[in-house]
C-alpha cells in the first residue's frame, strides 16, 4: 500500500477511515462512475477540499478501498489453515475465511464484486481478484489429484460454482441476522464443499 494512503489525521469529525466507510456505501448505492466529490462532500458534511485533506482523489479512495477486500482475501491464503493438512482440508479453512471477510467487510466485498475494469484501479483490483481465484483452483485441483474431492468436475467450474455462491451473500445477507459468519460459513461448507467431497466408507 502506498504512503498516501496510509491513515492520516485532519480535520475534526472524520478520519480516512471514516470517510472511507461513508464512500463506499454511496459507491454501492449510487455506483462509482455516478458518486463524484460533490455527493460525498455532500454526504460527509464536509468540503471537497476537506476531503482531499485525506485522499488527493476518487480513484484513491476506490483503491483503498478495494484494497482493504481484497488484502484481506489474499490474508485468508497465508492463514496457517490454508497451508497445513489435505488440499480438502485447506480448501475448507479458505472457504470458510472468505465467508468470514465477507461478512465483516461486508460493503467493501460488495464493491469489489461490482468492478468491471473501467478504470486502471479497477483492472489492478481484477488482476488481484483473478490471482487470488487462480490459487483456490490450483487447490481444488490438488485436492482431486489427492482423492478427497470428486475429480468428475472440471476444477475451473468447480471454483466458479464455490465462489459464485459465497459471492451471492451480498445480495440477501444482513448482519445482525440470526447466523453469524461462522454459522454461515458452516452452511457454505455443507451446501457446497460436502457435496463434493469424495464418501468415505
Amino acid at each position: 500500500m502506498s504512503g498516501n494512503t496510509m491513515l492520516r489525521r485532519g480535520r475534526p469529525g472524520y478520519d480516512q477511515q471514516g470517510i472511507l466507510e461513508v464512500a463506499v456505501a454511496a459507491f454501492n448505492e449510487y455506483g462509482y462512475d455516478a458518486t463524484s466529490m460533490g455527493v460525498l462532500a455532500d454526504r460527509l458534511g464536509l468540503s471537497k477540499s476537506a476531503i482531499y485533506h485525506h485522499f488527493t482523489s476518487k480513484d484513491e479512495i476506490l483503491e483503498r478501498a478495494l484494497d482493504q477486500a481484497l488484502g484481506s482475501l489474499e490474508g485468508v491464503l497465508d492463514e496457517a489453515g490454508a497451508a497445513t493438512g489435505t488440499a480438502a482440508d485447506r480448501l475448507d479453512h479458505v472457504l470458510r475465511g472468505a465467508v468470514r471477510v465477507l461478512v465483516e467487510q461486508l460493503p467493501y466485498v460488495t464493491l469489489l464484486l461490482r468492478v468491471r475494469g473501467n478504470t486502471d484501479v479497477e483492472r489492478r483490483a481484477l488482476a488481484r481478484r483473478r490471482a487470488f481465484d487462480k490459487r483456490v483452483t490450483a487447490l481444488v485441483a490438488e485436492a482431486q489429484a489427492e482423492g478427497t474431492l470428486r475429480s468428475d468436475i472440471d476444477v475451473r467450474v468447480v471454483e466458479r460454482l464455490l465462489f459464485g455462491m459465497i459471492n451471492s451473500i451480498v445480495e440477501w445477507y444482513r448482519p445482525g441476522g440470526r447466523e453469524d459468519a461462522d454459522r454461515l460459513a458452516d452452511d457454505v461448507v455443507a451446501v457446497a464443499l460436502d457435496g463434493l467431497r469424495v464418501p468415505t466408507s
